[in-house]
């Protein structure tokens, strides 16, 4: 397939001068120093703690900098920050989404931006297949029943397994693909609902196309990976939560107000979906809130992306970036102004 992601222009100086702006502790995850050495031998590397990216001292350094490595924490690069850095030429974001970090001044300055949002993506997807597999064992209500009272054994639960499932994922996003191919090898049906895709395409990442109404009835576990926009806030309202299956599964992964959550409270309390919740509006829940320790709900704290020994892959991932930049090669985690209508 040819690419047609285009080149940046290759460099005129051999070294150029990157500014990484991070908080000490994301920078050592993300740039150990073995990866912080093969940036040295693209770069003159320069470092600021990400909280001082705009303080007065770091003045000289933005002056000098012609690509900006940046990670968690880091504050948004506006206008008040491209003012100082005259020489800059691109943005490389060593963590997910750009939206909310980079301005309009960045697109309207014309400068090359990247993501590690791809590298983010494999965690997220790997984390994802294996709640579906927990989740569709029960495993959290059997775990908040363990040692109880008439507790039974529940190995010939007609409702408990994986095997013969239908799938529905909501978004063939870089996640939602990702969860696509894993799920290739799962004994499973799998149905997609993305307005972007057709029949053909769908049927390229084996599932079958749905509209969104008739996945959410069909399917026994559904896996949210669409992003969040004006058009998908709210997009599982009180409506479509009741077209889910007695006994179907929702996991979200993605944005937690792609879900009405008190909609989605009374299927919940009443026992007849379980969910998955990685992600929720608001986030956190408050305390005391009826979604918090129901046996057929588990709510994580934006755990399914990077972390601890993961993050080192954001770091990894942009440093290749930079390789490519100072090559003039095509950027893998290319974001451009147009995409950011269809990015989370």
């Amino acid at each position: 397939m040819t690419d047609t992601r285009s080149a940046p222009p290759s460099y005129a100086s051999p070294r150029p001068r990157v500014l990484v702006a991070m908080a000490p502790d994301v920078r050592q995850l993300a740039l150990p120093d073995d990866v912080m050495a093969r940036l040295r031998t693209l770069a003159d590397v320069m470092k600021v703690d990400a909280d001082e990216l705009t303080a007065p001292h770091t003045g000289p350094l933005l002056a000098e900098a012609e690509i900006l490595l940046s990670g968690w924490g880091c504050p948004a690069i506006d206008e008040h920050v491209l003012s100082a850095a005259p020489r800059l030429r691109a943005v490389v974001h060593a963590a997910g989404s750009v939206k909310h970090h980079l301005t309009p001044a960045v697109w309207e300055r014309g400068l090359t931006v990247s993501s590690a949002a791809g590298a983010n993506a494999v965690p997220v997807a790997d984390y994802t297949l294996s709640m579906l597999q927990l989740a569709a064992k029960r495993v959290f209500r059997q775990a908040s029943a363990y040692g109880k009272p008439g507790t039974l054994w529940q190995a010939l639960n007609p409702d408990f397994g994986l095997h013969g499932r239908t799938v529905g994922v909501v978004g063939a996003s870089r996640i939602g693909r990702l969860v696509l191919e894993r799920l290739r090898a799962q004994p499973v049906r799998v149905l997609v609902a993305d307005p972007y895709l057709d029949p053909a395409g769908a049927q390229a990442l084996g599932a079958e196309l749905r509209d969104l109404d008739k996945l959410l009835g069909a399917s026994d576990i559904v896996t949210l990976h669409a992003p969040l926009l004006p058009e998908t806030t709210g997009l599982l309202d009180e409506r479509r939560l009741g077209l889910l299956r007695d006994g179907a599964i929702l996991i979200n992964t993605a944005r937690g107000a792609l879900v009405d959550t008190d909609a989605l409270v009374p299927h919940c309390v009443s026992g007849r979906i379980d969910a998955v919740l990685d992600v929720t509006e608001p986030e956190p829940l408050p305390a005391g809130h009826p979604l918090i320790g129901l046996p057929n709900v588990l709510i994580t704290p934006h755990v399914a992306g990077a972390m601890g020994t993961e993050v080192e892959c954001l770091g990894a991932f942009a440093v290749d970036e930079i390789e490519r930049f100072v090559q003039g090669r095509p950027l893998l985690g290319a974001v451009s102004a147009e995409d950011l209508s269809r990015i989370a």
